[in-house]
Order: structure tokens, then sequence, then C-alpha cells
């Protein structure tokens, strides 16, 4: 079991290093992997996205009960976070919560597509892909609203809603996603010229990611709050997905789709997270601290995680 989990994680890892020891070995220039990480979330993440849910099978991968019991963990993950660190630690309201998105925005794309297709196989990848279409929205909605509540500097609730859409509708993989569904919906047939296309740079997609995520971790230090840090990375990976999978398990969902719901969730907090953060000016060095750490600390929790859903089936 230990070298079956071994195959499915090393491979993402070890693209992930090269990445990161290329920039640090001075192979690369930081500019070129901020290119290549363009080109990825810009094109390919997208055309990825797109062929994906133009290809779903809506009905088979929206299992209402996964959706529910992967975002109410994900919101608990949050909210609690962010109530720790503005409790404990003693932060402001608005840089609790931007602290604490680091603990809702998983990495769902760039590491958890990958890793979920390796362990379950590219047939069984339409539930991630169903997280996947409301993950942006989902996790915006909730940290901006919250975000212009609690600030002392906040917005109006108009304005709030105008940031939300905006963040939206701007966002290049929501795109490609409602793209997709336009095509689903519709029953359309691309001409084969334009998918033969799409499918090019699909597969392009998920390894450039990878490559880039490494480089660009480079950027990021670990802060001198490392329990504000710790906090959110034990969040990010071992709260949502425990919570994750207790929920699916009391809501009766098959174990087929709660092994994909918990991988998911399982994964570190996303480049978004220190993103959010710095669209408020609030709490940078810790978003981007767990970041670093989460990302290195998920080589083992993931495994765990692997093993213990292999063992429950």
């Amino acid at each position: 079991m230990l070298l079956s989990i071994l195959d499915v994680i090393a491979p993402v890892f070890l693209i992930i290093g090269a990445g990161y020891w290329s920039v640090k070995r001075n192979w690369l220039a930081g500019h070129m992997v901020d290119g290549l990480m363009r080109f990825s979330i810009l094109f390919a993440v997208p055309c990825l996205l797109f062929r994906a849910t133009s290809q779903l099978d809506l009905k088979a991968a929206y299992d209402w009960r996964m959706m529910a019991a992967f975002y109410i963990a994900a919101a608990a993950s949050f909210g609690l976070a962010s109530l720790l660190v503005k409790s404990v630690f003693k932060r402001p309201g608005g840089e609790s919560v931007a602290i604490g998105f680091g603990a809702l925005f998983s990495n769902s794309v760039l590491i958890g597509l990958p890793i979920s297709e390796r362990a379950w196989g590219a047939d069984n990848m339409g539930p991630a892909f169903a997280i996947i279409s409301l993950h942006a929205p989902f996790c915006y909605l909730l940290g901006i609203s919250t975000m212009e509540v609690l600030r002392s500097d906040g917005r109006s609730y108009s304005q709030t809603i105008r940031v939300v859409l905006r963040a939206m509708f701007r966002n290049s993989l929501m795109i490609g996603i409602g793209l997709g569904f336009i095509v689903n919906l519709a029953g359309m047939q691309l001409p084969g010229v334009i998918s033969a296309s799409v499918d090019i740079l699909s597969q392009a997609a998920l390894p450039v990611a990878l490559f880039g995520i490494g480089g660009v971790l480079t950027q990021y230090r670990l802060s001198q709050s490392i329990s504000e840090v710790g906090t959110v990375t034990v969040f990010s990976l071992l709260f949502h997905p425990a919570a994750a999978y207790l929920l699916c398990m009391a809501m009766g969902v098959a174990h087929e789709t709660t092994r994909v719901a918990v991988l998911i969730a399982a994964m570190a907090p996303g480049i978004n997270s220190y993103v959010f953060a710095s669209m408020y000016q609030r709490g940078q060095s810790i978003a981007a601290g767990a970041v670093v750490l989460g990302t290195s600390a998920s080589i083992v929790t993931i495994g765990f995680w692997l093993w213990v859903l292999q063992r429950s089936g």
C-alpha cells in the first residue's frame, strides 16, 4: 500500500520540486516562471476545465450530499481558523479573515486534479470537477462578504456585491468552466480543429502548472508568525478533509464519491489565499507562509489521507 501511495504522490511533488530547484539554481529566472504560470492559469487550465465541464455527466457528477459535505466542511474550517486567529492571536477582524482564508481555499485545481487523477483514474474525476466548478465562486463569495462585514473600513452591501461579481467574471478559470457548461447544456459539438486545439492545451495544463508552482514557491517565505501559519495549515490539511469525510459518511455518500471529495479537501492552501490577502493588504506574509508550509507538509498528509481512504474502501 505504501508503494502505491508513493506512486500517486511522488511524481506530482517531484515536478513541483523540479520547478523550485530550477529557480533556486538560477536555471530559470523568476519572470520566466511567472510567464509559465500566466500561460497555465490564463490559457491551459481554463481549456482543461472547459473540456471537462463540456463533457461532464452533470446528473452523475453533482451529488448534492457530497457538495454539501465538502462546502460545509470548508466553511467550518474557514470560520474556526479565523476565529482562533482573532481570539487567540489577537489579530484584528479583517486580518483574521485574510489569514483564515487559507483554511478555506485549497489548491483544488493545480495540485488537487493531478493527484486525484493519479489516485482514482481519469474516468472517475466527475465529482472533482463538480467541486471545482463551484470552488472559486463559493470561496470568494464567503471570504469577501465576511471581510467586508468585519473590517472597520468595509464597503457597502452593493459595493461588496460588485466586488464579488468582478472577482468571478474576471477569473479565467471560471470563464473556462462557464463556457464548458454552456456547451454541455446546449448539446453543442465543437468543430474538429477547435476541439483538437483545446485538447492540446489541456494536456499541457497540469505539468506546466505543477512546474510553475515550484518556481513560484521560491518567492514566498515562512513568516515569523509561525503559530498563525501552523494554525491555518492544520485546518487546511487535517480539519477540512476530516470534516468532509465525517459529513459524507453521515449523509450516506458513496465511497467512490467520498474519496474524491476528501482528497480535494486535503490539498494545501492555494496561491489564491495569498492573492486574497494581498487584495485587502492584510496578513500577506502569513498567507504566503501558509502556502509554503502547507504545500511542503501536504507531501505527508496527502499520503495519510490516501491511506485512510484506501483502508476505509
